[in-house]
């Protein structure tokens, strides 16, 4: 739906597109990396099981790569190893899921760090539940973490930013003693899901006070949350100095979101986007929740339009999903009635003691210089199809899809065949002998 909406604003006009079954580039250079194909975008290649594994185990990837809902039963034991099951369903095409949503981010953190790009969109990732050998909350593969990684490599310090009503606890977990990725995350905390995200969790050994969490009782608006966000990342980039920045957009924060208990607006919501895109850093912006579809591709939509500098009209294009956005049909999410719990007092409570924690991180942790490790060759926007792009590539699923048989394979016949399958359909009977029909 989101993808929809772009489209048909015309924000296409102003980046690149890469569909990988998950980036945009403007005037500024962004990228959109989107799960839709198209016959006039180019290709994002989904993420290896071997580029998977830089964070998840062998074993948790070989799972989730095997596991399908014909066979589910002969895994019974792997799924309560793995907590697949009940929030984290198995379904036709996990694997390629896993695949896509990695894929698009490691990509654009790679295009970010060659300076293709100035921001990165994968609206297909922002998967943070994910942990190392489990799944959580509908999240299988982190590409969060997936995507940092690659940033490290060029980056000394990693600012990772989580707006999703629900607490980033993936990737906070994966990053927790270390200093060479912060994370912030403003959530919902107490009785909801997933339980972790309290103020006092700051981190532990090299990575103390570099884990930030502001939480947000019900109801948070638009004014209240500008009001503790703009001082939060205003003292982290100030004082850590992030080489590059990840920002998780769930849109679950949002005002009647079916899950969310928040009272944003889309102008709210996307304030934080406008925000830290004026700090002029690299910035992987990417996907999370959201469980109003109407509402989050309205959202990020608008967003993206924030992204490449086009303010988007209020009246929403004809689409594929246009009867979705009635009876208004209008781009725009509208806060509600809802009590506000988050009283000024508590949040200055909040908000005065997640400075002093960063206040102890004034001086930005350095990295040993180190050479950088080789990148990938780059072949360009080859054709899917071409024979040098097979031999690079593989060439396009539709390719391999399209051969039935390898290329390698020999036949008892060959010797009269030149190696090539015959089958009954290709001899007729002439006068009681039998010859090939040619």
């Amino acid at each position: 739906m989101a993808h929809s909406l772009i489209m048909n604003y015309g924000l296409y006009k102003h980046m690149e597109i890469y569909v990988s079954l998950g980036p945009f580039k403007t005037r500024r250079r962004v990228h959109l990396f989107d799960r839709f194909n198209s016959n006039n975008l180019k290709r994002a290649k989904p993420a290896t099981k071997q580029e998977m594994c830089q964070f998840h185990t062998d074993e948790y990837v070989d799972f989730l790569s095997r596991v399908t809902p014909d066979n589910m039963e002969l895994f019974a034991k792997e799924q309560v190893k793995f907590n697949v099951g009940d929030d984290c369903p198995v379904f036709d095409g996990l694997f390629e899921f896993c695949g896509i949503s990695g894929g698009g981010s490691m990509e654009g953190a790679a295009r970010l760090n060659r300076e293709k790009c100035d921001i990165a969109v994968n609206w297909a990732g922002g998967l943070h539940h994910a942990k190392k050998s489990e799944a959580s909350g509908f999240c299988y593969l982190n590409d969060i973490v997936l995507g940092i990684i690659e940033l490290l490599r060029y980056h000394a310090r990693v600012l990772y930013i989580d707006i999703d009503v629900h607490h980033g606890d993936g990737v906070e977990e994966a990053f927790y003693t270390t200093d060479r990725v912060m994370t912030c995350s403003f959530h919902k905390y107490g009785e909801f899901f997933p339980g972790t995200g309290e103020l006092r969790d700051i981190g532990v050994g090299k990575g103390k006070n570099y884990a930030v969490n502001f939480p947000f009782r019900d109801g948070i608006d638009d004014r209240s949350y500008k009001s503790v966000f703009e001082p939060v990342i205003s003292a982290i980039m100030e004082w850590y100095q992030p080489g590059a920045v990840v920002l998780q957009c769930g849109g679950d924060s949002l005002s009647g979101d079916r899950l969310g208990c928040f009272n944003l607006s889309m102008h709210g919501h996307a304030n934080c986007v406008n925000f830290v895109k004026s700090f002029g850093k690299p910035t992987l912006v990417l996907g999370g929740g959201g469980y109003t579809m109407r509402n989050v591709s309205r959202t990020w939509a608008f967003e993206t339009g924030l992204l490449v500098g086009k303010e988007l009209g209020p009246e929403i294009p004809y689409n594929d999903y246009y009867e979705y956005y009635g009876p208004d049909y209008r781009l725009e999410v509208r806060p509600s009635n809802m009590q506000n719990a988050n009283s000024p007092d508590y949040l200055k409570k909040i908000l005065d003691q997640v400075l002093q924690n960063l206040s102890r991180t004034k001086f930005a942790p350095s990295v040993q210089m180190q050479d950088v490790p080789r990148d990938a060759p780059d072949e360009g926007d080859v054709e899917e199809d071409t024979e040098a792009a097979k031999e690079t590539r593989g060439g396009s699923q539709f390719a391999h899809d399209e051969r039935v048989e390898a290329g390698n394979e020999f036949y008892d016949d060959e010797d009269s065949t030149g190696g090539k399958k015959v089958s009954s359909t290709n001899y007729k009977e002439v006068d009681g002998d039998t010859s090939m029909q040619l």
